[in-house]
């Protein structure tokens, strides 16, 4: 409840007719002040003017007025500050350190407003509270939050990207490599593949770039699938006794746990055939940055990743016996449409802020906005509620609001949240 009146007082949502304060002082309020998100007093540098007497200093909020002695506020200086009490229950006055009264303020807000709040922000089983002010929104302020929102989620991955770079001394390719990796995980397996990558550097790969065998025994080796091979074929017996030779050449060492997931997943997505197709793409030598910086339509994507399996993983999705069903190309449309989105386009953009390439950043986002929709249950749970994704720069906006606001429980932080509570705060 305290954290629901901060949001109003910081927002000015409870603003009645007239204000009095509980000795029947007519009351101002010119300037709420600063959040604070340390300890002290809620708010700092707030301006008030009660009668004729302007006050600047700082405001406490409780639920009850007695909450002031039950948090001791009244034995510490620090509150002495304190030039307004705001409570939602005026039960008793209160007074600071130095024994003087402090003015307070009952705040009274519509009692549509706490069941609102509690239907977005307390609700343990919802779909979407807000979807009927979604569907009611009008579009200037919705496309403009969604705006807001596909360039926080793309300055997200680019923010994970630079931390990359910062790691490989300014390496872009090594920094390409990484990202690609996290990005073939798709989703469920992005942490694993992520430690795979930083576990083996690109400089190792690129001493044995001339051997597919080379390179697919250090990344399954590192990647843990060649430890618990019983009776192993012809070609997995190769990968082991490569990967000994390399891991002692290199002194590597396979990360621990890197739990990789396969359950309820589709042979085509499990992670070998992932890193046999990472394999492919590094085979001959890894200059996927160059090609990527070059890319200026969503055309030219697919041929980023125009490598196909041959040989041992166009017929295996797994290690063991051949599948009797042909394997499928090593990527879908789809999945190379989701590589762009997490991978390519994040590069692109990371790189144009790197050195201030105005007319690259331009090109990326350009990009996703050429790309098609992402296709999911986030993407389709907006959409049943009438809002338009027509492109891919939608439906990361759409995602980044499910997970970082809905399924946070940030309703007060979301613009669509704030409407909502707006509406009825009077």
């Amino acid at each position: 409840m305290e954290k629901l009146m901060q949001y109003i007082w910081q927002h000015r949502l409870w603003q009645p007719p007239e204000m009095k304060t509980a000795d029947g002082s007519r009351i101002r309020i010119i300037d709420p002040g600063r959040l604070n998100t340390g300890s002290g007093p809620d708010f700092f540098n707030a301006k008030i003017k009660i009668g004729d007497q302007m006050w600047a200093g700082d405001i406490e909020l409780h639920v009850r007025a007695s909450d002031w002695h039950r948090h001791n506020h009244h034995t510490d200086p620090a509150y002495n500050s304190v030039i307004l009490h705001v409570v939602a229950k005026d039960d008793m006055p209160i007074k600071r350190h130095d024994g003087n009264i402090i003015p307070q303020l009952k705040m009274d807000c519509s009692p549509d407003f706490r069941t609102r709040y509690d239907a977005l922000v307390n609700l343990a089983d919802r779909d979407l509270p807000c979807s009927q002010e979604i569907s009611t929104m009008e579009p200037i302020h919705l496309h403009s939050w969604l705006d807001a929102l596909a360039y926080e989620r793309l300055y997200q991955k680019s923010d994970r990207i630079r931390g990359y770079l910062k790691h490989f001394a300014g390496d872009w390719e090594s920094t390409c490599y990484v990202t690609l990796a996290r990005a073939l995980g798709f989703g469920v397996n992005s942490e694993p593949f992520e430690r795979l990558a930083l576990s083996l550097p690109l400089q190792f790969i690129g001493k044995h770039s001339d051997s597919q065998l080379s390179i697919e025994a250090l990344l399954f080796g590192q990647a843990g699938f060649l430890d618990n091979q019983e009776n192993p074929d012809t070609y997995t017996s190769l990968l082991k006794q490569e990967y000994a030779f390399l891991a002692n050449k290199f002194s590597l060492t396979p990360p621990q746990s890197l739990g990789w997931k396969m359950a309820r997943m589709r042979p085509p997505n499990f992670p070998h055939r992932r890193i046999a197709f990472l394999a492919s793409l590094l085979f001959g030598g890894f200059k996927l940055m160059s090609k990527i910086l070059e890319t200026t339509s969503v055309e030219e994507i697919p041929r980023l990743f125009s490598s196909e399996f041959v040989g041992y993983w166009a017929a295996h999705y797994t290690f063991g016996a051949a599948s009797e069903i042909p394997a499928p190309s090593a990527l879908s449309r789809a999945s190379i449409s989701i590589l762009a989105i997490n991978a390519v386009i994040p590069l692109m953009h990371a790189y144009s802020t790197a050195t201030d390439n105005r007319e690259l950043t331009a090109r990326a986002i350009s990009l996703f906005q050429e790309l098609k929709p992402e296709s999911n249950s986030i993407v389709s749970l907006f959409t049943s509620r009438g809002v338009e994704c027509p492109d891919a720069w939608t439906s990361q906006a759409l995602i980044q609001l499910r997970r970082e606001y809905c399924e946070a429980r940030k309703c007060l932080y979301c613009r669509i949240g704030h409407r909502m509570l707006s509406k009825c705060a009077k």
